[in-house]
């Protein structure tokens, strides 16, 4: 942290005597319930203090960010234009066929989350690229509105300039501008939010629909099963569907609705405007950071890029028999995973919440080469430890404010493809952060400065 977000948390910390604690503790989860605010059934947030960033530390992220962006992007251009490079995404075949469908506006993904952490000083380093559906920004920003109204807020504020940061605006400028690509015109479109009716974060649906239904455009949330494919329209029982806010998993829409879906017909008939669109799946898996890193691909890249790279993207690979490079030496890929356990996590292609990974700090060694075995069966990607953040974070203990220091994740939106608005912040005690895991705690993000 800098010196001012350091003091920005001193000072909040001072604030909150056991009294204002328990207060706002009691404002926190009456809001929590009262908005329905819950992953499931799991209140979403478990402490009592936001994350600060200063703008110095907002301005950093921002910065390299865009630099890496733009090799992300560099990196799908290229995968669509040389079959040597998409292999090393390690598409399914159904994903190889579908990535390839025009969907009618540029950008594969209009709505994305890089996932980061700060390391030492100034370092900074991205683990992974959330390029299809990325979740919690309308969480960020409701939980940013209730944490302005507590009582410890109302002292801070005094003598703290506390900025918020949004997410939901730009999820529905992203919509806007892919559909004003797709139909080159200006009339309002109507927006399906489409996921299964069982996933936990139907709570962020309503939050989003609530802000679209606001910002005056028609927003229904339906599942994939309520669509229908009929007299060249995709159609919900509520009309006509124009643009689909794309929540569900292409996977999982595949594997239980098929190739020939309903949605994916309209997609494939350029008769419905879908974000993010098929090709988002290259980015999305997380080879995309092998791929970056990897020096056979260093050619891609412009110096600054690579050197970014370098910089804020562990050392990743996609497993497989092969030599490679680490750490400017020549190295067998299988025999280093299997004698660097303790410096490596192994993680699949494409899951999420935590399912597959395998942290070879907490593995024993026979759980690790079965890891190994199971990672050359099906697509993985091995990357370097990094040592993971902490900050102290206060919450209630029996009536008592205690300081608990948790693991901090830092998860910015990226808007349009290439900038950054609007941050999530994960904390979790465990080295797997992960809400959908089933533990950590979401608390909204704010930009401090001494008024």
């Amino acid at each position: 942290m800098t010196s001012t977000s350091l003091a920005a948390v001193d000072a909040y910390h001072g604030l909150l005597t056991d009294s204002l604690g328990q207060e706002s503790g009691g404002q926190l989860d009456e809001q929590l319930r009262l908005r329905g605010l819950y992953f499931g059934d799991r209140p979403l947030c478990s402490v009592l203090r936001p994350r600060f960033f200063s703008p110095a530390q907002w301005h950093m992220l921002q910065a390299r960010s865009m630099v890496v962006l733009r090799a992300f992007r560099k990196a799908h251009r290229a995968a669509l234009a040389d079959e040597t490079v998409l292999a090393q995404f390690r598409l399914e075949a159904w994903e190889h066929a579908l990535v390839h469908v025009d969907p009618g506006f540029r950008d594969p993904s209009p709505v994305s989350r890089l996932d980061a952490f700060f390391v030492g000083d100034d370092g900074l380093q991205f683990t992974e690229y959330n390029a299809e559906t990325p979740a919690g920004g309308g969480y960020n920003d409701a939980l940013a509105e209730l944490f302005y109204a507590l009582p410890v807020m109302r002292r801070f504020v005094k003598e703290w300039d506390v900025r918020p940061m949004p997410a939901r605006h730009n999820v529905l400028q992203a919509l806007l501008d892919c559909w004003e690509q797709f139909s080159g015109g200006t009339t309002r479109p109507r927006i399906a939010i489409v996921d299964w009716a069982e996933v936990p974060t139907q709570s962020e649906f309503r939050l989003f629909q609530d802000y679209f239904r606001r910002q005056g455009y028609a927003c229904d949330i339906v599942t994939p099963q309520a669509l229908e494919w009929s007299a060249g329209a995709l159609r919900s029982p509520h009309g006509v569907v124009n643009v689909i806010y794309k929540r569900v998993l292409l996977h999982e829409l595949v594997e239980r609705e098929g190739l020939d879906s309903p949605i994916l017909q309209a997609v494939r008939a350029r008769a419905v405007c879908m974000v993010n669109p098929p090709s988002c799946k290259i980015l999305h898996k997380k080879a995309s950071l092998a791929v970056l890193s990897d020096e056979r691909n260093a050619a891609l890249f412009s110096p600054e890029e690579r050197q970014m790279i370098d910089a804020t993207i562990p050392w990743t690979r996609v497993v497989e028999s092969r030599s490679t490079v680490h750490a400017g030496r020549q190295v067998d890929l299988l025999e280093h995973i299997a004698a660097h356990r303790e410096q490596l996590v192994l993680k699949p292609n494409d899951e999420y919440g935590g399912k597959g990974i395998v942290l070879g700090w907490e593995a024993g060694d026979g759980e690790w080469q079965a890891a190994i075995a199971t990672a050359l069966d099906e697509p993985y990607i091995v990357q370097q430890r990094i040592v993971l953040p902490t900050e102290a974070f206060p919450s209630l203990v029996e009536g008592r404010v205690q300081l608990i220091d948790r693991m901090v994740d830092t998860a910015p939106y990226v808007a349009g493809g290439d900038y950054l608005d609007g941050c999530l912040t994960r904390l979790g005690t465990a080295a797997l952060i992960n809400v959908t895991a089933g533990g950590g705690s979401q608390t909204p993000t704010f930009i401090v400065e001494r008024r």
